[in-house]
C-alpha cells in the first residue's frame, strides 16, 4: 500500500496505545472513541435524534464509585 496503513502498522500502533494507557483505559478509550464516531456521524447526516437517556446514570454511577 502506498500511503495506507497495512496490518503490520496498525499492530504496532495497538501495542504502542496499550503500552500508553495499559489493559485497563482500553474498553474506556474504546467507548469514548464509539461514541464520539456515532456524535459524529449523527450530526455529519443531520438527524436530531435525542441521546439515550440512560448513559447518563451510568456515567453518574461511575463517578460516584471513584
Amino acid at each position: 500500500m502506498i500511503g495506507g496503513i497495512g496490518m503490520p502498522e496498525l499492530l504496532v500502533i495497538l501495542v504502542i496505545i496499550l503500552i500508553i494507557f495499559g489493559a485497563g483505559k482500553l474498553p474506556e478509550i474504546g467507548a469514548g472513541l464509539g461514541k464520539g464516531i456515532k456524535n459524529f456521524r449523527k450530526a455529519s447526516s443531520g438527524s436530531e435524534e435525542v441521546e439515550d437517556k440512560s448513559e447518563k446514570p451510568k456515567i453518574e454511577e461511575k463517578q460516584e464509585e471513584v
